[in-house]
């Protein structure tokens, strides 16, 4: 498998599974435990990288289906107030936005990677990552965030973002099959089947990103709100791991870390 390095991080290859704690600036996540006030966000970024997290991502928008719509504005407003926060701290920060000119805020800030759940779709997005020298986090996408419906399709779409890459000469990338209810056409079976078939998408020989954490899919099974979706969010990731997952983005970090560790043990030859 090929590596993707963000910041001398090394994703994939022969290196660890590794954690990608969410820093989530936004209220009106899905998640409303996960939301994190500007002036906490440099505590909680200090506690996630103690309790494991080798890198941050910071997300300043809701992209929960029926999420409270924000505008670019108010997204560029609240990423840069949270990353000013972060500025000289020396963490590996990655940015999950989608919008060419919030990314250009982000740019002002010291982050090593961009995180777009929208695949590439944008060309001056991808132009901006290519121009900047990001290294990338990219979902399955062909217009709409996760409009990929099923195995098969999902595996299409990221041969997509795989030709994306290749056209804006970016090679430093991971990939994300996009694991979630994103669109009304998606079923909580959809993402069960990607889920038990995640070691399908080692075909491309890149890292993949598992970022499942207390999503609804597992809420559909545990009968359970996104709070007390942990224990479910866990389990799911260990087989994720067993698929071939290289990094798990979690809210979650000391529990991720943990199931992180034992399974390299289980899998310790």
């Amino acid at each position: 498998m090929r590596q993707c390095v963000v910041n001398k991080l090394v994703i994939g290859g022969d290196a660890p599974p590794r954690v990608m704690g969410v820093l989530n600036v936004s209220p009106e996540s899905f998640y409303h435990d996960s939301f994190i006030p500007t002036n906490e966000i440099h505590k909680k970024a200090v506690e996630m990288i103690d309790a494991g997290a080798d890198m941050l991502d910071v997300g300043a928008r809701s992209t929960a289906p029926n999420a409270q719509a924000i505008s670019g504005t108010e997204e560029a407003s609240r990423i840069d107030a949270a990353l000013k926060e972060l500025d000289g701290t020396g963490f590996t920060i990655s940015v999950d936005t989608m919008n060419p000119w919030v990314l250009d805020v982000c740019l002002k800030h010291e982050i090593h990677a961009a995180n777009d759940i929208a695949g590439f779709a944008s060309p001056a997005y991808v132009q901006r990552v290519a121009q900047a020298g990001l290294p990338a986090f990219v979902m399955a996408t062909d217009y709409i965030p996760g409009d990929a419906v099923g195995l098969d399709a999902t595996i299409a779409t990221l041969a997509t973002v795989v030709q994306r890459c290749e056209s804006a000469g970016i090679d430093n990338y991971v990939l994300d099959p996009g694991i979630g209810i994103w669109t009304p056409y998606r079923s909580y079976d959809d993402n069960w089947e990607l889920c038990r078939n995640f070691d399908r998408f080692k075909k491309f020989d890149r890292p993949l990103l598992a970022a499942i954490s207390r999503k609804s899919f597992i809420g559909s099974v545990v009968n359970r709100e996104p709070e007390e979706r942990l224990a479910g969010s866990l389990a799911v990731t260990f087989e994720l791991l067993r698929g071939g997952a290289s990094i798990v983005r979690t809210h979650d970090v000391p529990q991720t870390a943990d199931t992180i560790r034992v399974f390299q043990q289980m899998v310790k030859k």
